[in-house]
């Protein structure tokens, strides 16, 4: 891998993780149309995920800090409460993880009509909720949690956006906008990390000694930077209402993938 290709799938990885656009199904097109090879390296996957981690992390340092001081007081309080959901949240796309791992690799084969498809899912969603015409005043309960958890398993589908779909979900339950925002981007936390400890332990790093450090590096950076970029981006957007834009440009890269295919 050259250090133009890990610049090039770093900022995908980090634009399209966060902006609803679907980042798989952009690497799918990607590998596709330019002839460049999604790394199946897991020397650089762990590297761009960790990118995006760490991008998240920073954004809401301060959500992230008030839940981990108020959850270590060990008391039914708001940031317990908070957290509770969070994991409740993830069940969904934890048995996909654990029991469905096999079956949802197999659907990253270069199926461009899968994927234009699935884009088209995708616009649908963020169109519905933005002319959605009530008022979002609702609260995050158990109940919308599952069924936002619901969406981010859907999204393990490339061409169906993980942020697109939880946010367009929640939106559609009737959650404040910022709130749906915040809440979207910190239950990916948990299903990342754990993916990302599982394959360190679980799995040899094969075929690694052709990417070297500087190479890491461009795309740590690339996918940090544009993650960053991207994250607070998605906060202003979904709280200004403009998901919009979003669904008509998920649409025309549809009917690409779909003639492409």
């Amino acid at each position: 891998m050259t250090g133009f290709e890990a610049f090039l799938l770093g900022l995908i990885q980090g634009l399209t993780e966060f902006l609803p656009v679907s980042s798989s199904g952009h690497l799918e097109l990607g590998s596709h149309f330019l002839n460049i090879n999604e790394p199946d390296n897991l020397k650089f996957t762990l590297t761009v995920h960790a990118a995006t981690v760490l991008s998240t992390i920073i954004v809401f340092r301060k959500d992230l800090f008030r839940l981990v001081s108020g959850g270590l007081k060990f008391s039914n309080n708001e940031e317990t409460g908070y957290i509770g959901r969070l994991l409740f949240s993830v069940i969904p796309i934890a048995i996909v993880g654990l029991f469905f791992k096999k079956q949802v690799q197999e659907l990253f084969t270069d199926n461009l009509l899968l994927v234009g498809g699935s884009l088209l899912i995708t616009a649908s969603l963020l169109a519905f909720a933005h002319y959605r015409k009530t008022d979002q005043k609702g609260t995050i309960t158990y109940r919308k949690s599952f069924v936002i958890g619901l969406a981010q398993a859907l999204a393990v589908i490339p061409g169906i956006s993980r942020s697109g779909a939880t946010i367009a979900t929640g939106l559609l339950l009737g959650i404040d906008r910022k709130d749906v925002a915040r809440f979207s981007f910190l239950m990916v936390l948990i299903p990342i990390l754990g993916a990302f400890i599982l394959d360190i332990f679980s799995q040899q790093p094969q075929g690694s000694e052709n990417i070297g450090l500087s190479t890491l590096v461009i795309g740590f950076a690339a996918a940090f930077l544009s993650g960053l970029f991207a994250c607070k981006l998605m906060i202003r957007l979904v709280t200004r209402g403009n998901l919009i834009y979003f669904s008509l440009y998920c649409l025309i890269i549809a009917l690409i993938a779909i003639f492409a295919g």
